[in-house]
């Protein structure tokens, strides 16, 4: 994977091949910060990156000038990635090693930018509970957007405070705002 724009642009991170991900392709991360860039100022907002993985997108959003950056992942291997890569190139990026939907249930750190990248597996249930926690819990800032990335077999449309999806491949960014 390689970050996209910003400050580190063209940069490279090599993840072990050990991690549980499926980071987000090129094509498809530098399509959604195209959306985003006419939407923010990076430096202006803060982000709440949830199935975090390789940290992959919050990168971008550091690169680009993020301050306030947020990562949950329930895997120590990717929290560890993480802060590793963090720190080698002094971003601004504060894990957390926790299952995202008791995360959630707390309320805790509303965002600008909520993105979530679950397992492409996850049941239509799960999917659904990701945006109905955010929402009940006020995770997000007003102004805000939630970005659930899931297969072109998955269907969010219909979920209370869908906006609109992106199809990349078979990527799927779905948006959701307040109503």
């Amino acid at each position: 994977m390689r970050i996209i724009s910003g400050l580190y642009k063209s940069r490279k991170i090599i993840a072990p091949k050990n991690l549980p991900v499926r980071p987000t392709t090129d094509m498809a991360k530098e399509s959604l910060f195209n959306i985003l860039n006419n939407l923010y100022y990076f430096d202006d907002i803060s982000v709440l990156d949830l199935f975090a993985g390789t940290g992959n997108i919050s990168y971008e959003f550091a690169s680009r000038g993020t301050e306030q950056i947020t990562c949950v992942d329930q895997d120590f291997g990717c929290i560890k990635f993480i802060n590793k890569t963090a720190e080698t190139f002094d971003m601004p990026i504060q894990t957390i090693k926790s299952d995202v939907f008791k995360f959630l249930e707390k309320g805790l750190n509303p965002a600008n930018v909520v993105f979530a990248d679950p397992p492409y597996n996850f049941s239509d249930e799960q999917f659904a509970k990701i945006p109905e926690l955010i929402f009940q819990n006020n995770l997000l800032l007003d102004g805000g957007l939630l970005i659930v990335e899931h297969s072109k077999h998955t269907e969010l449309s219909k979920l209370e405070n869908f906006s609109y999806s992106k199809s990349y491949g078979g990527n799927v960014f779905s948006f959701f705002e307040k109503g």
